[in-house]
């Protein structure tokens, strides 16, 4: 056993529960905080980052498929149990291998306004991609998932990997592309400076007085180009935090760049609902599963989310087609250009 963690660490593959640098030495961006600054809550609720740190969830038999995981908490904190571990153990159910990572929020004076956050968010990109033959991943299917502000960094992911910046390091893993193969968001913050946006997600990310070439640098909806990648949204229309729009908006403008791009919007859910959903959106992993298989990314799971039954597989689903058509609306746009409701 003692050789085996010693062969893992030196491969930079995580024990189970063990954090990972996302850098060797000191991350670029913002000078580190003293020790004991990071506040932990409940054990997977973390603020005032120290350091930027990934761990693994890996599966027992890896398909080849690897995604980065973002939790949310705009961009002040992070909501790592059901945003984030639960996610990670969703995904190795099912093949994929996971990181989650803790990318660098907290107060103001800490310094982890932009890029701060999209560095560490790109690192972890990279990071996975390079050690991909470790990890039993392919580096042509490496993806991001990301929760509110999480779904915001995640985005950032999808729109602006061409990007440079100078504080980024010059060795191996920041010279290995960062764009990813896919992108999920879920409930994603996308709009700065907008009447519908989250105020305390943009103050966190940009300060307390951005720019106007700041604020629309940083909404991604803008940001889509013929180059970014698969898409899948999940949204609800009673979510009071970050208004639908936010995820529509970036879905219409997929569409126009004739993205492919796959939304479920559900009228009841509210926010922060991690895989277990509310009201109608209670399943919502089951459509995220079977648009993961179509792609060829994931294999069904034994339990498709949050332990409940797969729908699919029960002949009385409990949603019937009718009730399906009043509560929820599922939009595909290829990049052919056709559309279905």
């Amino acid at each position: 056993m003692k050789a085996l963690a010693i062969l893992m660490l030196m491969t930079g593959m995580a024990l189970a529960g063990e954090w990972v640098n996302l850098w060797p030495g000191e991350a670029p961006g913002a000078k580190r905080p003293p020790a004991g600054t990071e506040e932990v809550k409940g054990g997977w609720r973390f603020s005032q980052i120290e350091v930027p740190q990934y761990i693994l969830f890996k599966p027992k038999n890896a398909n080849g498929t690897g995604v980065v995981v973002f939790p949310g908490g705009g961009y002040g904190g992070l909501a790592a149990d059901h945003e984030g571990k639960q996610v990670g153990e969703w995904f190795a159910e099912r093949g994929v291998t996971a990181v989650v990572v803790k990318y660098r929020v907290g107060k103001a004076e800490l310094g982890y306004h932009f890029p701060v956050p999209y560095m560490d968010a790109r690192r972890a990109i990279r990071t996975m991609r390079a050690k991909a033959g470790e990890l039993g991943v392919d580096p042509g299917k490496v993806g991001v998932m990301g929760f509110s502000a999480g779904g915001h960094l995640t985005s950032m992911c999808a729109t602006m990997f061409e990007e440079k910046y100078a504080e980024e390091t010059s060795d191996v893993i920041d010279a290995v592309s960062c764009r990813p193969d896919f992108a999920i968001l879920c409930y994603p913050v996308i709009a700065m400076g907008e009447r519908y946006c989250h105020s305390g997600s943009v103050k966190n990310l940009l300060g307390p007085n951005p720019t106007k070439e700041a604020l629309a640098r940083c909404n991604t909806a803008l940001r889509v180009t013929e180059k970014t990648p698969p898409i899948f949204i999940v949204h609800s229309a009673d979510d009071g935090a970050v208004p639908l729009r936010n995820g529509t908006e970036f879905a219409a403008r997929c569409a126009e760049k004739k993205v492919p791009v796959n939304a479920a919007i559900f009228s009841q859910g509210g926010h922060g609902y991690g895989l277990a959903g509310r009201g109608d959106s209670a399943g919502w992993p089951v459509r995220l599963e079977e648009w993961l298989i179509g792609r060829k990314l994931a294999e069904r799971g034994e339990e498709w989310g949050m332990g409940r039954e797969h729908p699919m597989s029960n002949k009385e689903c409990p949603i019937s087609k009718g009730q399906l058509a009043a509560s929820a609306v599922d939009f595909d746009h290829d990049r052919d250009g056709h559309a279905a409701f």
